[in-house]
């Protein structure tokens, strides 16, 4: 028998690095998502394969079912598939009866965005994982890697949200967020990845010396949920970014690469990669085109 599953991508407009903190952010399902396609299979293991949002197989492999036991040497093999082992073997421990659902098996993961976009291939997985073996997806995230958990928050849920995570609490508060300037809001995608463990080392470092300031973010997260007008969004935006750049001791993307840009960039999750949103009147695809990127998204194509 098939069985279906499916999670929604994110974006975190607010509250990056700060909610790893207990900073409120806002974070944005996205239309695009990631789904589980599951199967009987031809073995007597686990198959799976992961195809791309061309229809084109970019990984495949076969799990043997001994390599499930949490003993079980890990044998060689591409860093996607120790990722994956370590998410499948993590969801057997947290439920040992999903071992049985692995046996005789073909999985197919279906993308539905490009895999350089960051809109959470990763993230998406875990959840649909979760879904399948039916257990908690925080807890396989946190059991088996690491993160603040609002991308599973996104990958849950099919409206935008505000996000808490204090001692692997989650909290989740679904909102209504219609801004009525959307038309003035643009996804630009930055062409590159980042790493961002020395944000974060630099993070630590600073944001222990700065009074308030995950206060300072959780405010904003709150204005910005409500915000009505397009200046004042630039405004808070502008003043998320100014404190982000000096708890990181990382320039605004905007001092870096949009320098002459009439009106607001902001980073969105990790800084300096994946994509930023751009808020202004005027011309927006055309200044970025002019400068090179190609993938310039009206908000709407990305937020339901």
């Amino acid at each position: 028998m098939s069985k279906a599953y499916r999670s929604n991508g994110k974006l975190l407009l607010t509250g990056e690095y700060a909610v790893l903190d207990g900073a409120l952010a806002l974070g944005l399902p996205t239309r695009q998502g990631q789904e589980l396609l599951i199967e009987p299979g031809k073995n007597k293991g686990l198959q799976w394969k992961s195809i791309d949002v061309e229809q084109n197989i970019w990984f495949e492999t076969t799990f043997e079912l001994a390599e499930f036991e949490a003993d079980a040497p890990v044998t060689k093999g591409s860093d996607i598939r120790h990722t994956l082992l370590s998410l499948l073997r993590e969801a057997v421990r947290l439920k040992p009866e999903f071992l049985e659902a692995l046996k005789g098996t073909q999985a197919t993961t279906k993308l539905e965005f490009p895999r350089n976009w960051g809109l959470g291939s990763s993230s998406t997985l875990i959840n649909n994982i979760a879904q399948w073996a039916e257990v908690d997806a925080y807890s396989l995230l946190w059991n088996a890697f690491s993160g603040s958990g609002y991308d599973i928050a996104c990958a849950q849920n099919n409206k935008p949200l505000i996000y808490k995570v204090l001692n692997k609490n989650p909290e989740v508060e679904l909102i209504d967020y219609n801004p009525p300037f959307r038309k003035n809001l643009y996804f630009v995608h930055l062409n590159r990845k980042q790493n961002s463990r020395a944000a974060i080392s630099h993070y630590r470092k600073n944001v222990a010396n700065q009074q308030g300031f995950i206060a300072q973010i959780s405010e904003i997260t709150k204005a910005v949920a409500a915000c009505t007008e397009l200046d004042a969004l630039s405004s808070l935006l502008l003043e998320h970014e100014e404190l982000l750049s000096d708890a990181l001791q990382i320039q605004r993307i905007q001092d870096q690469l949009f320098p002459d840009f009439d009106g607001v960039v902001k980073s969105l999750g990790a800084w300096g990669g994946d994509f930023v949103l751009a808020i202004g009147n005027g011309t927006i695809p055309s200044y970025f085109n002019k400068k090179g990127y190609q993938t310039i998204l009206p908000f709407d194509d990305l937020v339901p």
